[in-house]
């Protein structure tokens, strides 16, 4: 049962993830059939104003002995940095070996991981910090794809708001189902939502580090509706097609189909947000020729079928 949650808070936070925790456990819904929650705010001074990262303040009302009996101890996304603060680091470890869940929302994990609880463990964070959070603690097992990931007494989620994800999702596998619909009501959001960060991550166009297939690059982009086989693009460059390929890898650093299928889910994307064209229609532009064949490639790079991405991200009606 969850009937504690500490949420924790050092110069720096950010005042969207903690409002998300808030919200999700701090909110008194009893008359609503939730089970009630202690709600504890915790720095490591009580009573000392800690900035946030948007200019504003918050008074922590308890110290960190408020995470001792604590089920949850919560860690809002806040500044990455490269110390933080001991007391705040050994205050965790000590609360997770008494056996609380410890949660981090967005770059939150970058404080967890400090402690060192994130090392053999699989966990994520926002997708941009993903690289970051890898290099600074190469013990451990990040995804940078998925909105949450829960490891048993280890749970951390993506950016910004898919911490709703993952806190409905714990609210869920404590309280039950019902007590998390209840909640999600009561925000006005989906009680589970589908695909990962994925479909929200800025997917890196392949460059070209040479100029002797920039030529044929161009006419690539310039024609991916067309049938582009490896043979034939190596006529265009005037090279064998063993030559075409090994020339291709070292420019681009992928093969020529891997590139081209790129390229068509970048062009795919764009045509979804920007046009009402159907998805067959999508699919012949891009060069995938079918609905059927954009979805395979499409899921498989984004993480969600067109028909949902384009319900996510549409620009028009």
């Amino acid at each position: 049962m969850l009937k504690t949650v500490a949420v924790v808070l050092i110069d720096g936070f950010a005042p969207f993830e903690f409002g998300v925790v808030c919200e999700v456990f701090g909110i008194d819904r009893t008359d609503e059939g939730v089970p009630p929650i202690e709600f504890r705010v915790c720095g490591e001074v009580a009573g000392q104003p800690l900035p946030s990262s948007l200019g504003v303040r918050m008074i922590p009302e308890h110290d960190l002995s408020a995470l001792d009996g604590a089920d949850l101890v919560a860690l809002p996304a806040c500044t990455i940095r490269d110390d933080y603060p001991p007391a705040v680091l050994d205050a965790i470890r000590a609360a997770h070996t008494r056996g609380a869940t410890i949660l981090s929302v967005c770059s939150g994990a970058f404080l967890l991981g400090a402690t060192g609880l994130l090392d053999d463990r699989a966990c994520t964070t926002h997708w941009r910090h993903a690289a970051d959070l890898a290099d600074r603690f190469p013990a451990a097992k990040i995804d940078p794809d998925v909105l949450f990931v829960d490891d048993g007494d280890i749970i951390t989620s993506a950016g910004t708001a898919a911490g709703i994800d993952a806190c409905l999702h714990l609210v869920r596998r404590e309280l039950g189902s019902a007590a998390a619909t209840t909640i999600a009501r009561r925000m006005v959001v989906p009680p589970q939502r589908d695909g990962g960060q994925r479909q929200f991550v800025e997917l890196p166009v392949p460059a070209c580090e040479g100029d002797s297939l920039a030529p044929v690059l161009t006419w690539m982009l310039e024609n991916l509706a067309e049938d582009q086989s490896v043979a034939a693009l190596a006529v265009r460059a005037r090279m064998s097609e063993r030559t075409f390929a090994r020339r291709f890898v070292a420019e681009t650093g992928t093969t020529p189909l891997k590139w081209l299928s790129m390229q068509r889910v970048l062009h795919a994307r764009t045509l979804l947000e920007e046009t009402s064209a159907s998805v067959d229609d999508v699919a012949q532009q891009c060069g995938f020729g079918t609905a059927a064949l954009l979805r395979h490639h499409f899921q498989k790079i984004v993480g969600v079928s067109p028909k949902d991405y384009r319900r996510t991200f549409a620009r028009t009606p």
